[in-house]
Parts: C-alpha cells; structure tokens; sequence
C-alpha cells in the first residue's frame, strides 16, 4: 500500500560544508556491536533515544553474522551529534554511515562530494527500492540521483495530551486556534503548565513556527523560502504565525523556565505524563521514549494524541502535517571501498528484515515500508501507530522539518533568531528582516 503523500517539502541549496572547529564526545557507546569490529570496520554514528536499542540490536545481528564486514556504531545526543557530523563530513571525516534526514543538509554534503551517488546500487537492487513507501524514499535524491535511503520510521509532529489533566480541568483538546488560546487560562488557573516546552534545544520551538504557517498560508509559502524566492519569509503568514508565538507566550501558554529545558534529556515529556504539562508539540519519535519511560501513563491509555488546531481563515488544509517523513542513510565518499562494500550489504539485507521491522513497531513506532498495516494493527500500539500511519498517508502536504529543509548556515539562523522570538527579545518584523538577508546562503 502506497502513503499517499501528494506533495513532500525539502530544500535545495547548494553550501560548501564547513569544518567547525569542536570537538564533543559520544554520548553512548558502541557496546556490543563493537565486540569483533577492528580499523577496517565500517563506522556508524546513531541517535540515543527512541531507536537506539532497535538499531543496537540489528547492528549486534549483521556483526555476528558477518565477521568479514563488521560496523562499529556509536551514539550521540540529537543536538551533540547535528554539530558533530557536520564537524566531520565538513573536514572529510565522516564515518562510513552518515545518518540524516534529507533535505537541504543532504544536498550541502552533495555539493561538497562527501556522500556517494546510490542511483546505481538502487537500480541494480529493486527489491531495495521496492520496500519503501515510494514518497518518502524521495528524500534522499537530489537533483534526480539517490544520495541517501530511508532506516527508520515515519516521524510526523504530533499534539500530545495528558487525558487525566484534561479530565480534571474539564476540557477537551483544542480543535482551534482560539479554543487554544481559551485553554491557557483554564490550565493556568489549576496550576498546570498549559504547554511543556524543550526550548533550551531550540528545534522543539521550530514545530510551532512550522505548523502555524502551514496552518496560515498553506504549504506554498515555505515551499517559496525552500526555493529562495526573494524576500519569501516576508510573507504575511510568517509574521502571522511569529505574533500568535508571542501571544501564547505573554498569556503563559508555556512552562516556566522553557528556555532551560533540553529535550534530549526527554525532560520536556516528562512534564507531560507527570501531570505537570497539558499538552506538548512534539515529534512521533517521543512516543517511544514515553512508551519506555512511562509505560503505565502509556499503556493505561492516558496519552491522547491529536493533530494541529486549525487557524480561522487559514489557507492550510487542517490534514497537512510537518515533521520527518524519516531518517535516512547516506554512505561516505571517504570511506574505503571495504567500509563501502560492507555499508552497502548492510543496507540491501541488514536492514528492514522481518525481525528488524517488528523490533521497530515493538518500541512504538512505524517503519517506512509497504505491506505493515496487520502488524500495525497487531500491535499493543496499534491505536498510536494506525493514527500516525493514517496522518501520513492521507496528508495532502507532508513538509520537511525546516531545519533540515534549509541550508545549514539558513537553518542555524533560523533556530537562533526563532529562540529569541520565544524569548521576547526580538520582534516578528526583525525576525522576517534577518531570515530574509539569509536567502541564497
């Protein structure tokens, strides 16, 4: 069964990619996988949370069973590892698997001749191509040749609710903008935090921004910014979306202290299903951290779950939703021609196996491939994962997540000036003037 995703949003801009000057240190550890593995293993950098143990358990799979081509994988915080790899691929130092999500990062180490052109591996694998939804898998090529290939689960921004607060207060979720806004108070004045917030990460403040122009002006006026259309983020739903962000945050819609709060730390669910936060705007993938670190919020079924409120007068139809539509796998031109051969066997036969692909429904999430819907609906999730499943494929637009869609350098000034919206410390008419200046950067 094919998602039927009409439209998928990523950016197109042609960056050198640069070598900063830092250095951090993994967060995690290749474990077991790295048991047998030596200088000619083949290297992959992952991300802790969620999808950790399921890549650690395929990795720990292909290394027992391919002694001659093992993979040495490490883990890295999100916001460490965004920093870490552009490190690398920017100095020619990537590892061999280059985790990503597409878009206008993708197309920067592209153009600087980091990453190898799959095109060929593709045609002469159909059965590679042939598993994936065929839309997500659209991704990874740029320019019209395959630079990267889906490992993951579909990954849309969700609005999550804590049934129990709700109850007590005596609400519904918002379906509006203004039932939203009507909410603030209400969960205010019974000492709950209306919204959880990580904006100490600074991304989580991007889903905002993301949905309320979607919402606003449709998925066209992000589309124009992709493209760098002159003046493009001057249009008026922008400034739109950047005001009602201030609005909620003068009428106290987000936790005290949001800014110091890091959500990779998963301390922005944690005021979710401790009763301590309402609702929080977040990624599909979190519902995998919260099924392991609150299994009885999770299983009792207090975790509700809905799409982004409408905006009377919008243009968006209420059905568009951001997000990842995955992770990808991108394989380095650096690496050696054995690091490459076995890259490439581990991407045709290690990933998305019968064993790998429940492992991925098992910790709550929803693989990118075709023929899934009775293991979804098998599944103990399955209220979750047929929802998500259904946002995706019935979206009419599923964009990007916009930090990925643009140029790095776009997409570093974006974060850092959308921070200081949050913060009060700029205002909407300053933020369109400094992203503007950023267009063909």
């Amino acid at each position: 069964m094919h998602m039927n995703i009409r439209k998928l949003r990523s950016a197109a801009m042609a960056v050198s990619a640069a070598a900063l000057t830092i250095s951090l240190a993994a967060c995690g550890s290749s474990g077991p996988a790295g048991s047998g593995t030596n200088a000619d293993s083949a290297t992959m950098w992952g991300l802790t949370g969620g999808n950790q143990p399921v890549l650690q358990k395929s990795v720990d799979a292909w290394n027992k069973a391919h002694s001659d081509e093992t993979i040495k994988l490490d883990f890295f915080a999100n916001d460490a590892y965004k920093t870490k790899v552009r490190t690398a691929v920017g100095a020619g130092q990537g590892p061999t698997f280059i985790y990503g999500w597409g878009g206008g990062v993708l197309k920067s180490y592209v153009d600087a001749g980091q990453v190898a052109d799959l095109s060929d591996f593709v045609k002469q694998n159909p059965e590679v191509k042939s598993r994936y939804l065929p839309a997500v898998l659209k991704n990874g090529v740029i320019n019209g040749k395959t630079y990267a290939l889906p490992n993951n689960n579909v990954q849309p921004v969700v609005l999550y609710f804590n049934k129990d607060v709700f109850a007590k207060v005596g609400v519904q979720p918002p379906k509006t903008w203004d039932e939203l806004m009507a909410l603030v108070p209400k969960f205010k004045d019974a000492g709950i935090a209306p919204f959880s917030l990580g904006g100490q990460s600074k991304w989580p403040d991007l889903m905002w921004l993301e949905y309320l122009v979607e919402r606003i002006g449709g998925p066209q006026v992000f589309a124009d910014i992709a493209a760098n259309k002159p003046n493009a983020w001057s249009n008026p739903a922008v400034t739109e979306a950047l005001t009602k962000i201030q609005q909620l945050v003068d009428a106290g819609g987000f936790v005290n202290g949001f800014s110091s709060i890091a959500a990779d730390s998963n301390a922005d669910q944690a005021l979710l299903y401790t009763g301590k936060a309402a609702m929080i705007l977040q990624g599909g993938w979190i519902y995998q951290g919260m099924k392991k670190d609150a299994p009885d919020f999770v299983k009792s079924g207090k975790l509700g779950f809905s799409t982004f409120p409408t905006v009377s007068g919008g243009k968006g139809d209420p059905a568009d939703v951001v997000g990842n539509p995955s992770n990808f796998w991108s394989i380095s031109s650096k690496a050696t021609d054995k690091q490459k051969k076995a890259a490439l066997d581990y991407v045709k036969s290690g990933m998305f196996t019968d064993q790998n692909t429940q492992d991925l429904i098992d910790s709550g999430a929803v693989p990118v491939v075709t023929g899934i819907e009775s293991k979804l609906a098998a599944s103990p999730d399955k209220d979750f994962l047929t929802y998500v499943y259904g946002m995706a494929k019935n979206a009419p637009s599923f964009t990007l997540s916009w930090d990925q869609a643009l140029s790095p350098a776009q997409g570093d000034a974006m974060l850092a000036n959308l921070d200081q919206i949050f913060l009060k410390k700029i205002t909407p008419e300053q933020f369109v003037s400094t992203m503007n200046a950023t267009i063909g950067k």
